[in-house]
């Protein structure tokens, strides 16, 4: 086991900054006492992360106030591009902080539906080219749910695109 994962956050547990800086202090506690125990504490995000609250946005106050050598990100870059953030801006801003990504692509609806990887609107070679700023280490293919194919194809037509790009 390398990594725990806060995945996510409940309604009530993000509706100030001040709670944002609360989650902020507690991921660098765990990540202290996870780290003497050999494993790295990350933090998961969301769209809603990226929505400012009093002039503020809650995933720059994560990022600010956790000791990056006790907290990495996993960041999930299909939420990323749903609150209309490019993730490269915060690979920029914030480099190495993201050891680990989920992978997971957007269609090109209205709705903006999951889908397979390398078959919807997010550059995937963009990502990919950056990932060294980010500081990824491990990446996972994520599909929230399948409409087009079953999950085993799904996943199979993701692996093969993924397979077929530099990185």
């Amino acid at each position: 086991q390398e990594y725990v994962v806060l995945a996510y956050l409940q309604d009530i547990e993000r509706k100030t900054i001040d709670d944002y800086k609360r989650i902020a202090d507690l991921l660098n506690q765990c990540g202290e006492m996870s780290r003497k125990k050999g494993i790295r504490m990350a933090y998961h995000n969301h769209a809603f992360e990226f929505e400012p609250i009093d002039g503020q946005v809650p995933m720059d106050v994560l990022l600010e106030i956790t000791d990056e050598k006790l907290v990495t990100f996993e960041m999930d870059l299909y939420w990323v591009h749903k609150a209309n953030v490019d993730p490269v801006t915060y690979f920029e801003k914030y480099p190495k902080r993201f050891e680990l990504w989920h992978v997971k692509d957007m269609d090109n609806s209205e709705e903006q539906f999951f889908t397979e990887v390398g078959t919807g609107v997010i550059d995937w070679e963009r990502m990919f080219s950056n990932s060294k700023q980010a500081g990824l280490k491990h990446f996972y293919v994520e599909q929230d749910e399948c409409r087009e194919h079953n999950p085993l194809r799904s996943l199979e037509i993701s692996r093969e695109y993924l397979s077929s790009i530099r990185y």
